[in-house]
Parts: C-alpha cells; sequence; structure tokens
C-alpha cells in the first residue's frame, strides 16, 4: 500500500488477524479509495463489504450479479443474490 497503487485487489483482507489490525487495514483501504485508488475487495465478510465498498456484486454458480450501489442493497437481499437468485436486469 506504500506504494500508492492505482488499483489495488485483496482477498479476505482480514481474515486471521485481531480486531484492532483488521481496522487498521480497512481503515488504509478506505484512505486509498479516498486518495483514488480503485480497491476491489473479496471477501465472505458481509459486514466487511458494506463498509468497505461502493458497490456490490456476487459471483454463483459460475455467474455474476449485476452491480449495484452498497447502500441500495439489503442484507437479506444479498443473501439471495449469494444463492444465485438476482434480477436479470439492473437493479
Amino acid at each position: 500500500m506504500l506504494a500508492e497503487p492505482s488499483v489495488l485487489l485483496v482477498n479476505q483482507p482480514t481474515w486471521g488477524v485481531d480486531v484492532g489490525a483488521a481496522a487498521a487495514i480497512r481503515n488504509s483501504l478506505v484512505a486509498l479509495r479516498t486518495r483514488g485508488c480503485a480497491v476491489l475487495v473479496v471477501s465472505e465478510e458481509i459486514d466487511e463489504l458494506f463498509e468497505l465498498a461502493d458497490r456490490l456484486m456476487v459471483m454463483a454458480g459460475g455467474r455474476l450479479s449485476p452491480a449495484v450501489a452498497a447502500h441500495g442493497l439489503p442484507v437479506d437481499e444479498l443473501g439471495r443474490w449469494m444463492a444465485g437468485r438476482w434480477p436479470t436486469a439492473q437493479p
């Protein structure tokens, strides 16, 4: 992160770390995003995704859902999407 990337892909960024380290990692990712870095987060932690993401997409059954604003997708709807049941049109 010190290299100030223009794009950063992270997979399970806070998996296996303590609460303090997880908060520091999330803060660093948000700071990079604020400075214009495109941050792509792959995570199973739904709360983490809602905290970090501007937009959400779900991959299920080899298919990729439409992208939606993170604040516009209720958690229960995201759960349905994780089972592969999303609308075919952009919500």
